[in-house]
């Protein structure tokens, strides 16, 4: 997974076989932005992902309360969060930006 720096990660919106794709205007406008920013903005995917990518608790534990007050949900940091959110670490052997 650290194949790619954390902004490609957390802004990858999909991938073509080996290839991760980024949303590159949203990396511009957001990459510089932590964790729990991510979450207070609304950006819960790639709050989610930054949280995976960091594999700090503490963070994971942030962005589910953010998106649980945001959402009315009573999610928990056990929950299939990877899913919900589409978020699946893979190796990538290279990065679009678009």
């Amino acid at each position: 997974m650290r194949s790619r720096s954390r902004g490609d990660f957390i802004f990858t919106v999909g991938y073509d076989g080996p290839v991760a794709v980024v949303d590159g205007r949203a990396k511009r406008r957001h990459g510089a932005l932590s964790t729990v920013q991510l979450a207070e903005a609304g950006l819960f995917r790639a709050a989610y992902s930054s949280a995976v990518w960091s594999g700090d608790a503490a963070e994971m534990d942030a962005v589910v309360r953010a998106y649980n007050r945001a959402s009315g949900s009573s999610l928990t940091a056990d929950s299939n969060l990877d899913r919900l959110f589409g978020v699946f670490p893979t190796e990538v052997t290279r990065t679009v930006v678009l």
